[in-house]
């Protein structure tokens, strides 16, 4: 007995089966290329996806690419590199509108270095706050192209322009508890982008001195205290500090390779004026002046956890000691010449400070009480502690952080409640 699929392939007279047999063909011609076509649009989605991500940061630069080719934009970058004191230096900072960069481009400008910024004012917290930033800048004679550091032509733009003796790159895509939202922004800042400024940086004639912000995160799981650069960081806590990892390796690879000069700097907690609305200094005194509860975390057992709070000011003055003691890179034009100095140091204040005692302090200087909610800490890439060692960027650039706490928070609420109106009686 026939199936009816033995029916359809053998059927019983050879006109007839000539005739069955096209149609078969006919069909599984149709089947294959509906395959290949659903193939071939799945390959489409992927690129376009990928398409997307890679230029979801150079939107406003890819829409108007005749900007920064303008005689006027031009004019600005190389009025805003002009050294203005002897053997100063070039600089070009890359997150030059974030809390550290504004600093450290200000310190530059003041003691008369040339300096052009780079930022791409993404909206990973108030954007508003980084166009105050710009401003204060601009009032200083500091211009901030806008930009995104994917973005190798208007890199190859400003190299083009000024002939940069260093690099300050302080872009990146920080915090930590963010990466479980938004995972892909820190491998397209952290890693792709600090990739982008290496080569840009790699291939200029002469190569620039290359200085970055690395993390006291790359520390990771380490219970060995207090921290110190020949420590092992292969236990990160988060992807934010996996990123700081890989940066730390990539460098490397770009200082042996193609003789660029590097220094890696691992920053410990930085407070003060200006800084980033999603710390938890910054958080608590919003709060605590609007009288909304706070989130205090506690490590397992109840143990308080402890930072070491770094003020800005003694950031600042360790990137440019370590700019100034950079040596030069040996290559030119991406061709490595000889050996080229790399380092990496940590920058903190070595005094660790529990939160709770950090929330005192906000309280007494805000003259309010915190209403608090203490919970444990979740799972989320946070480590219970943080302790810098900070002796071989003291025997090497001679850094010395000079400003306590209970000084620098004292600072920080004075800025607050001028920039936010607060002493004006306007709200939080």
């Amino acid at each position: 007995m026939r199936s009816s699929e033995d029916e359809y392939v053998f059927p019983l007279t050879p006109g007839k089966f000539k005739i069955e047999r096209a149609h078969a063909i006919n069909r599984q011609f149709h089947r294959c290329t509906s395959t290949l076509f659903l193939w071939a649009l799945f390959l489409i989605v992927l690129a376009a996806m990928y398409i997307s991500l890679f230029t979801s940061g150079n939107r406003c630069l890819s829409s108007s690419p005749s900007l920064y080719d303008s005689v006027e934009w031009q004019k600005q970058v190389r009025d805003s590199a002009q050294i203005r004191r002897s053997n100063g230096l070039s600089v070009l900072v890359t997150g030059a509108a974030g809390f550290v960069g504004t600093h450290v481009s200000l310190a530059l400008k003041k003691r008369g270095d040339g300096v052009v910024g780079l930022d791409n004012f993404n909206d990973y917290y108030d954007p508003s706050l980084k166009k105050a930033r710009k401003n204060l800048l601009n009032s200083n004679g500091i211009f901030i192209a806008e930009g995104d550091i994917n973005d190798a032509r208007i890199l190859a733009k400003v190299f083009d322009i000024v002939a940069f003796t260093h690099v300050m790159h302080l872009a990146a895509q920080a915090g930590v508890r963010y990466a479980i939202e938004n995972p892909h922004s820190y491998i397209h800042s952290n890693v792709a982008g600090l990739v982008t400024l290496l080569e840009t940086s790699k291939s200029a004639n002469p190569q620039p001195a290359f200085v970055w912000a690395s993390s006291s995160s790359v520390y990771g799981l380490n219970t060995k205290v207090p921290f110190s650069e020949s420590d092992g960081t292969d236990r990160p806590a988060s992807l934010y500090a996996a990123t700081k990892k890989a940066g730390e390796g990539i460098t490397h690879t770009y200082n042996h390779i193609y003789g660029l000069s590097i220094t890696g700097l691992r920053f410990f907690t930085v407070y003060g004026p200006w800084g980033r609305p999603d710390m938890a200094y910054f958080s608590f005194t919003r709060n605590i002046l609007q009288g909304k509860p706070i989130t205090v975390y506690r490590g397992k057992n109840g143990v308080d956890l402890a930072r070491d709070f770094t003020y800005i000011d003694d950031i600042v003055k360790g990137c440019l000691r370590s700019l100034d003691t950079s040596g030069k890179s040996t290559g030119s034009g991406g061709k490595k010449r000889g050996p080229a100095l790399y380092r990496i140091f940590n920058l903190g204040n070595t005094s660790p400070v529990t939160v709770p005692t950090l929330v005192s302090i906000l309280e007494k200087h805000l003259k309010a009480k915190a209403k608090q909610n203490v919970v444990e800490m979740p799972g989320n890439g946070d480590v219970p502690f943080t302790h810098a060692n900070i002796s071989l960027a003291r025997r090497e650039i001679g850094y010395k952080p000079t400003t306590d706490l209970e000084t620098g928070l004292k600072k920080f609420v004075s800025w607050y409640l001028s920039y936010y109106g607060y002493n004006q009686g306007k709200l939080v």
